[in-house]
């Protein structure tokens, strides 16, 4: 899939620390409990994507799951792309920037949480970046 943002991995690594490389281009993942945003609330603000920094969800967005990774019950409008992953032996639906194409993270329905939506983006924070105070779109 082509993606707006189609700097090459050269270009990538030259704005990206090694760890946001493995992560947003290599689709890697940062170790559960570890992350900057896990337990970041806000009341107001916007997470960015790290890579390109488009607006992906609103604070407000943010649920507490215990999973071990920043949960989003929702994205911003056009912001995330969903793909099948078939990686490690099962069937998961994995989450992109719209923008550039980087790796958040992965989808999941059905799992009971009191959401509007019952579903949980399950992100990498190092896939991110918080902007206090913007509404985004």
């Amino acid at each position: 899939m082509s993606y707006p943002d189609q700097r090459s991995d050269d270009a990538w690594r030259a704005v990206l620390s090694p760890e946001q490389f493995r992560i947003l281009r290599e689709k890697g993942t940062e170790r559960p409990g570890t992350g900057e945003y896990d337990q970041h609330f806000a009341e107001q603000g916007v997470y960015t994507c790290a890579g390109c920094n488009a607006p992906l969800y609103k604070a407000t967005h943010k649920f507490k799951s215990g999973c071990g990774w920043p949960a989003y019950f929702d994205s911003l409008p056009g912001a995330v792309t969903r793909h099948t992953d078939s990686s490690f032996g099962m069937q998961r639906t994995e989450i992109v920037c719209s923008n550039c194409g980087g790796h958040l993270g992965h989808v999941f329905k059905g799992e009971g949480y009191p959401t509007p939506t019952d579903e949980r983006h399950c992100v990498n924070s190092v896939s991110l970046r918080f902007v206090e105070g913007e509404e985004g779109k």
